[in-house]
C-alpha cells in the first residue's frame, strides 16, 4: 500500500519507496512493479506522473488525474518553477554551502521517451547540515568522514543530484552507479543499509487550479531515519526540523 501524502480532485502525491520504479524503464526490463500501476490499482483511477524520481530515491512523487493538469504541472517543472528539497548522506565533508554549475549529458531511455542529447546546463545548490567522523579506516585514512546535506536542484536533469555530488567528489552513499563501492559496502555491513541515501523530502509549487502555493512533505523512510540515528543526527529524522 502506497503512502498518500496529498490528494485533491486534480492531483495526488505519494511517498515513493526506495527501489520502486516510477514506470517502465530500460534500467530493468524485467521489472513488473511500477508506482504508476500500483497507485492506479490502489485508488481505482488513472494517474499520470508529472516528474520522475530515480529508482533508488524515495520521497515526494506527484501525479495528475487528467492531461491538462499534467501539461500545466509539467510546464512548471520544465521552467524550474517547482522547488524541491532533498536530503542525502554523502562521503566526506563538503563546504558548508555551495552551488554546483556543471552541464550534464542526457542519457537515452526509449521506454521513458528520452533520447540522448548533448550536455545541458544543470545547477544544484547545497547546504551541509551535519557531519560525523567515524573511527573506521574505510579507505587509506584511519577515520572516515560523512555528511548530511540538503540539496536544492535548480534544473531537472536526469540523475542530476547523484552526478553532481560525484562531480564535487562527495558521492551519495548507496549510489551503485556514481558512488564508491567501498563506502556503500561499509554502510551495508555497519548499519544494514542497502538503499540509496537520497530522499525528496519537500516540494513546493503553484497549484494549477487554485493558484495557491502547495507544499508537500515526505518523512524519511525507516532505514534512512535509522542511519541518521546511528550517525548521531537524531534531530534530522524529521526533515523540516533540520532544514
Amino acid at each position: 500500500m502506497l503512502n498518500i501524502l496529498y490528494r485533491d480532485e486534480h492531483l495526488i502525491a505519494i511517498d515513493k519507496p526506495a527501489g520502486l520504479l516510477v514506470h517502465r524503464s530500460e534500467l530493468d526490463r524485467h521489472e513488473t512493479r511500477f508506482a504508476v500501476q500500483l497507485l492506479r490499482d490502489q485508488i481505482g483511477r488513472r494517474v499520470q506522473p508529472v516528474h520522475r524520481l530515480d529508482r533508488g530515491t524515495s520521497g515526494v512523487l506527484l501525479f495528475a488525474f487528467d492531461p491538462e493538469m499534467t501539461r500545466q504541472l509539467s510546464q512548471q517543472f520544465e521552467t524550474n518553477a517547482v522547488h524541491k528539497t532533498y536530503l542525502a548522506v554523502v562521503r566526506g565533508w563538503p563546504p558548508e554551502e555551495g552551488c554546483i554549475d556543471h552541464a550534464l549529458t542526457v542519457q537515452a531511455d526509449k521506454y521513458a521517451g528520452i533520447s540522448g542529447k548533448e550536455a545541458q546546463a544543470a545547477v544544484t545548490r547545497f547546504r551541509r547540515l551535519a557531519t560525523v567522523e567515524l573511527p573506521f579506516a574505510v579507505e587509506r585514512f584511519p577515520t572516515s568522514r560523512y555528511a548530511l546535506v540538503a540539496l536544492f536542484p535548480e534544473t531537472g536533469r536526469r540523475h542530476q543530484l547523484r552526478r553532481h555530488m560525484k562531480h564535487i567528489a562527495h558521492p551519495v552513499i548507496g549510489d551503485t552507479t556514481h558512488g564508491k563501492g567501498i563506502h556503500n559496502r561499509f554502510f551495508q555491513q555497519q548499519f544494514g543499509c542497502h538503499r540509496l541515501l537520497l530522499a525528496c523530502v519537500e516540494m513546493r509549487f503553484r497549484h494549477p487550479v487554485t493558484g495557491e502555493e502547495t507544499i508537500i512533505r515526505a518523512p524519511l523512510g525507516d532505514q534512512f531515519a535509522e542511519v541518521l540515528e546511528r550517525l548521531g543526527w537524531p534531530d534530522c529524522k524529521q526533515p523540516q526540523d533540520c532544514l
